[in-house]
């Protein structure tokens, strides 16, 4: 892991096509500016785990509970 330091203002960029600027800098946190391709997926850490426990659950589902669900469903209509 690469640990940098930059001031407000500053930017680093990545692979000559990726450019992240720090906005702006407080006790809240970082706002950074990213520049990149539109065929690059940015997003924040915790939707991506959000996708992957989402995934992982949708791969462990119980098909008799969501057939019988499904069931109950219809039935209400």
């Amino acid at each position: 892991m690469l640990i940098l330091r930059r001031k407000t203002g500053e930017s680093l960029m990545l692979d000559d096509k990726i450019k992240i600027t720090v906005v702006e800098s407080n006790s809240d946190g970082v706002r950074l500016a990213i520049d990149a391709p539109r065929e690059v997926s940015i997003l924040r850490e915790e939707l991506v785990e959000a996708m992957r426990a989402n995934q992982e659950a949708a791969v462990h589902v119980d098909k008799e509970k969501v057939e019988k669900f499904t069931g109950m469903l219809k039935e209400s209509k």
